[in-house]
Formats: C-alpha cells, structure tokens, sequence
C-alpha cells in the first residue's frame, strides 16, 4: 500500500510538472517533454533536485508550493514512517526473542512440523504439556508460519546447524524430537543435538530398519520406525480390523483408553505384579533401562524404583 501511495505521489508530481511544462526551464535549452517532467518529479519529490529543469513562470512556482512541495512532504513521511516502523518491528522481536530464551528452560523441540511433528505437538499437548514450553524447528517458512498460527514458538532454519538448535535453546531442552523427512537428516540433527545436550532425551523418526541403529548409535535414545509401524498395521488390518481400531486408539491421547507410565508407589513396592494387575491393567515394567512384559518372570514382585506402564480410561 505504501509503496503505491509513493507511485500515485511521483504519477501526481510528474503531471503537474507536464501540464506546466511551458512554465519550466531546462538548462539545455530543450522544451520539456513527458521523461522531463518524470525526472524532475523524482529529484523533487526525494528531495535530491539538481536544479537543472525549474520553474520559471508565477503559475509554476505556484503550483510547485502548493502541489509538488505537499506531495514531497507525503513522500518523505512515507519513507521515514516506513524505516521507522522496520527499525521497531526488529527491535521488538529482538526484545520478544530475548525475554522468550530467557526463560525458556525443560521444553521441548520439535525439528520437522510436517504430518509427524504435527502429530508429535498435539500429542504432547494432550499430555498437558504447556504451548510455550514447545518449540518448532523448521526449514519451511509455510510450516515456520503455521507452527506460529498454533501458538507455539518457531526458529527457521537447518536444525543440522548448531546455530539454529542453539537458537531453540537446545543446550536447556530437555527432550529433543527428530521428525524430519529424510533419514539422513535426521541422523544428522540427532549428532548435533546429542552433541550440545548429553542429557536431553532424544527420540528420532526412521522412514527405513536399516537406519534405525545410525540414529541409535548418533544419540537418539528412541528410534521410531514410521514405515515399518504403518505396514505392520497395514498387515494386522487385513486379518484384524478391530484390532488395528484399539491400536489407533491407544495412540490416539486424551480418547478412549490411554497408555500411562507411572512409579511404583512405596506401598506397592514387593506387591506381585498379578494381584497388582487386577486393580488396573498392566502391560509392561520398565526396570532401569529395560522393558518388561507383564508375563516375564523378573516382574513377578514389584521393586522400588520400577515403573508401570497400564491401561487407563482416557483423563484419568
């Protein structure tokens, strides 16, 4: 609209100057024609005249101060308004970006808001994981912008830079989500953010098995295989249809039923998994760094310090 109002100034200008242009006097002595009156329009307007085409008659003086002079003004406002409004737009952001990193601390970056980290997002808010406490990576600016539509913070740009990841606060993070299209990719974002945080939780996505240990051996804590886990579910649809609908709605948080992971309480701890098992199903232990069946002998008495995964009524 600016840059409009400027044209329809010079357009307005350039008029004036042409249909006075017997009034004017050009140092070469040549009548004024039509590209006269546009260059002495745009050395007036912006204020740089050289003197060398000016008005010599009272009618064009005249029309020079109350025309051309108003329209100069309305130009100059425009530039300066403009500079000025660019000028505090960064300074804003500088101050929101400054006052944002300040506290950000314990969140959580999303590297890759397409389809997957969509999906991760809206699972993590249906964990009750607060929207500022969430932080998009992305090399889309469609996706930058529609990540901040959402309401959560976005940095644009290659999270396989450490710039950019330092930018999210990754040295702070205290999980890190790889959800990026290439496998490659994400082997990469995952050595570098393993390398700026040792002890962030980083948990990648692999469109292929055989890139699944890269990821693990780069410092991805958790691979997910994405291909492989919509074929196994394309198989079981064939033989089970109702069976892939509780897996879907297992995943599906805040509906139906829920998977939960919480400690053994001090109470519990020496109780037998089985009578345990009849107040609320349980499909796993996780003991230190493994997981446990329900059925696997080692979890038949509980500990302290174990952790139950159990089937639960979605809010509970």
């Amino acid at each position: 609209m600016r840059m409009l109002v400027a044209a329809a100034l010079l357009a307005f200008v350039t008029l004036v100057a042409y249909l006075g242009r017997d009034g004017y006097r050009d140092n070469n002595e040549t009548p004024v024609g039509l590209l006269d009156a546009l260059y002495y329009a745009t050395v007036s307007i912006t204020t740089t005249g050289y003197g060398d085409i000016t008005p010599i008659t009272d009618g064009t003086r005249l029309a020079t101060t109350l025309l051309v002079t108003p329209a100069r003004i309305a130009f100059l406002i425009i530039l300066v308004g403009t500079t000025i409004e660019v000028l505090a737009e960064r300074t804003r952001t500088a101050v929101r970006e400054r006052v944002w990193r300040s506290g950000l601390k314990d969140h959580t970056i999303v590297i890759g808001y397409g389809t997957k980290g969509r999906a991760a997002v809206e699972t993590l808010l249906a964990r009750g994981t607060d929207r500022a406490r969430i932080v998009v990576v992305d090399t889309d600016a469609d996706a930058i912008e529609e990540a901040t539509r959402a309401g959560l913070a976005a940095v644009h740009g290659s999270a396989g830079r450490t710039a950019v990841l330092e930018a999210a606060g990754v040295r702070d993070a205290a999980s890190v989500i790889v959800a990026t299209d290439r496998d490659d990719a994400a082997v990469l974002v995952t050595l570098t953010a393993r390398e700026l945080d040792p002890s962030a939780t980083i948990v990648a996505a692999a469109r292929e098995a055989e890139n699944v240990h890269l990821l693990k051996q780069s410092g991805a804590d958790s691979v997910i295989l994405s291909s492989g886990a919509a074929g196994r579910l394309l198989g079981q649809a064939v033989h089970s249809p109702q069976t892939v609908e509780v897996l879907e709605d297992l995943l599906s948080v805040g509906t139906g039923i829920d998977l939960v992971e919480r400690e053994v309480g001090a109470a519990e701890a020496g109780m037998e998994l089985a009578k345990l098992a009849t107040a609320e199903p349980i499909v796993a232990v996780v003991r230190g760094e493994h997981v446990l069946r329900f059925d696997d002998e080692r979890v038949a008495e509980l500990r302290e310090g174990d952790r139950l995964i159990c089937l639960s009524p979605a809010g509970r």
